[in-house]
């Protein structure tokens, strides 16, 4: 079965940034759409962006668009999420999750979970 272990949480202040981890320990990410959702106090969960198996597909969440950059490096088996700009309002804990696909990327159908990093955004 894949684990997936996020890490890079942490309490950093607004504008500052931050670099979250999924890492696959077991198995290979090859297979899988990589995908980063996040759920804050009080609120549902939201998918945040997502990578397709080979990196050459991705999507954002108006709201982290041109201040979150996902990535990912196979042979290292380690998904990232570079976070710049943070603004309070990103405070969440941050899931990673992975979907066996054939191409492209997806906010649902999600079948194996992180336990989450929190990341806390406050002055």
């Amino acid at each position: 079965q894949l684990q997936l272990v996020e890490s890079g949480g942490g309490l950093v202040q607004p504008g500052g940034s931050l670099r979250l981890s999924c890492a696959a320990s077991r198995f290979s990410l090859d297979n899988y759409a990589i995908t980063w959702f996040r759920q804050a106090p009080g609120k549902e969960r939201e998918g945040v962006s997502c990578i397709s198996r080979s990196g050459g597909t991705t999507n954002y969440a108006d709201s982290v668009k041109g201040r979150f950059t996902i990535s990912r490096d196979n042979a290292k088996k380690t998904v990232f999420l570079e976070m710049s700009s943070l603004k309070p309002e990103d405070t969440a804990v941050y899931y990673c999750a992975a979907r066996m696909v054939s191409a492209g990327c997806y906010y649902s159908g999600m079948a194996y979970w992180g336990k989450g990093t929190l990341v806390t955004v406050s002055s």
